[in-house]
């Protein structure tokens, strides 16, 4: 149990930094629907007046935690690629995959948050920016694609990324909501066979 007392500078950056992982832990485990001060005082084992010491309102514990979850991704071990092109693509694509209970629990994370970035224009132009963000990691391995001739020709930029984008959230939502039907492996297989067509070496459908 916290004490109540005035943190001191020390203190207070330590606590802030435990209510920060309890906000994770909670997250985890509920999702931003079940974010409640309450929810992280239990968590921690102490009082919401410690809580809200710190964060005013559930507002700022959604920001906060869309922030240390953007944060947590930025840290975490990237896949290996040969050279920038497609295959830093084909890399980039796998990161955000939840091929680990660890992204498994990013990305129940991120997809949460979306409701929450819906209803608050606030929230709506951080998610906008991160979108922007992340799009521009993606450009810059297929504007290095196009230029070693690795996409078809004529192929647009731009649409190479949203598309990219959208399929890799689309499996996202997939895998998170029926994993036995969407395992690691067939995530795997799956982003393989969207670089292929990207390529246009080989005409046909995704496997569904």
């Amino acid at each position: 149990m916290y004490s109540e007392r005035m943190p001191s500078r020390g203190d207070h950056d330590a606590r802030r930094r435990a209510v920060s992982k309890a906000v994770w832990r909670v997250l985890a485990k509920g999702g931003f629907s079940g974010l409640t001060m309450r929810a992280i005082a239990v968590e921690m084992g102490s009082s919401t007046g410690l809580v809200t010491h710190y964060y005013a309102n559930k507002q700022e514990l959604v920001r906060m935690a869309a922030e240390l979850a953007e944060e947590n991704a930025r840290v975490l071990t990237r896949h290996p690629f040969d050279r920038p092109g497609i295959d830093g693509l084909h890399a980039a694509l796998l990161d955000v995959l939840p091929l680990t209970p660890e992204m498994a629990a990013m990305n129940r994370v991120w997809v949460s948050f979306w409701g929450e970035a819906l209803s608050d224009e606030s929230l709506g132009q951080f998610e906008i920016k991160r979108y922007e963000r992340w799009r521009g990691m993606l450009r810059e391995q297929v504007v290095v694609a196009a230029e070693q001739g690795e996409l078809p020709p004529g192929a647009d930029v731009e649409d190479v990324v949203a598309i990219s984008a959208a399929f890799a959230h689309g499996l996202v939502v997939q895998a998170l909501v029926d994993p036995a039907r969407f395992p690691p492996d067939r995530q795997r297989a799956l982003v393989d066979q969207f670089i292929e067509r990207l390529r246009g070496d080989q005409p046909g459908q995704l496997d569904a």
